[in-house]
């Protein structure tokens, strides 16, 4: 069973969480619960990452938090493609302007808090996507007040309004995790040590939040209210950028070790982020590019995971 789940862990969670959202959708009996839904999964999966990250923030110091060159690669990857699609989203019309506002939330989404649990499972280097982790979050909750007024024209909130709001959104499941271990950290030993051993069962953690990203993309495609084409056209665009950013990172590196760290920290994204960006802020079916990008990215870690465990097993073997 732990290597079943350990193996096939991603996938059974994506359906799950599917299956989940669909049990509730078609079953009327379970519609009062509706209410409770919504902000339990939202709220759940805050807490989740919450709890991800401190874990990653017991294994590593603060002065394990050094900038790399591969870190302004990515930075430069994420903000330049999205200026770039924001420019042409504020002159374009129609389906074509939704698609572009899908591509452009996908390629300035910050990087996902379990990126670093796969980035350790996988033997990368896991201070190198915490350091990445909080670069594009401050870079994103600066960039992305500037960019709202420009693609919606009804915004109405001013530019620091706008960074409060996504500051609020961000920060407490981002700060406080650092400041609670590294307070941790510096007073009670053996406490930590305890957590540094527990830190492997974060990837069982991941497999929960999974759970409620999918109940929560799974939401926003059933009431997106979009036809077969618009579904179609925001497949592609999401499955475009999860390729582009994935494969991007793995060539920035200096080695394989920077290569694939480079890769989870700018392909996994913070989907749920996306979600209520895309809902919140700009056209609300664009929303469902975050959902759509959860999936591709988790079986693509799947994937990942799978090819690891197989080589290590053919290594013991040998």
């Amino acid at each position: 069973m732990i290597t079943f789940l350990k193996d096939w862990m991603l996938p059974c969670a994506i359906v799950l969480g599917i299956g989940l959202y669909l049990l509730y959708h078609f079953v009327p009996v379970l519609h009062p619960f509706g209410p409770v839904l919504h902000p339990l999964a939202s709220e759940g999966q805050r807490l989740v990452i919450a709890v991800l990250l401190f874990f990653q923030f017991v294994k590593i110091s603060p002065h394990d938090l050094k900038l790399s060159r591969w870190h302004l690669g990515a930075l430069a990857i994420q903000v330049l493609s999205f200026l770039v699609l924001a420019g042409q989203v504020a002159i374009t019309e129609g389906e074509l302007r939704m698609l572009l506002e899908c591509a452009m939330l996908c390629m300035i989404c910050p990087t996902a808090s379990a990126a670093g649990v796969i980035t350790d499972r996988l033997g990368g280097n896991l201070a190198g996507t915490v350091t990445y982790l909080v670069l594009i979050n401050v870079a994103g909750t600066f960039l992305i007040p500037f960019v709202i007024p420009l693609v919606n024209p009804s915004a109405t909130l001013g530019f620091w309004a706008y960074v409060g709001h996504i500051a609020l959104k961000v920060f407490p499941v981002l700060i406080l995790p650092g400041l609670v271990a590294w307070l941790v950290r510096y007073t009670t030993h053996g406490l930590q040590r305890k957590l540094m051993r527990w830190a492997s069962n974060s990837f069982y953690v991941w497999g929960v939040g999974l759970t409620l990203a999918m109940v929560l993309s799974t939401r926003a495609l059933l009431l997106s209210g979009l036809g077969l084409w618009a579904v179609a056209g925001i497949v592609l665009i999401s499955v475009l950028c999860c390729f582009v950013q994935f494969f991007a990172g793995r060539r920035m590196g200096r080695d394989k070790m920077d290569n694939l760290t480079a890769g989870q920290a700018l392909g996994q994204k913070n989907t749920g982020f996306l979600i209520w960006l895309g809902y919140n802020y700009l056209t609300p079916v664009t929303s469902v590019a975050g959902g759509l990008y959860a999936i591709w990215q988790n079986l693509f870690n799947s994937w990942e995971l799978y090819q690891k465990a197989h080589a290590d097993a053919q290594r013991k073997a040998g």
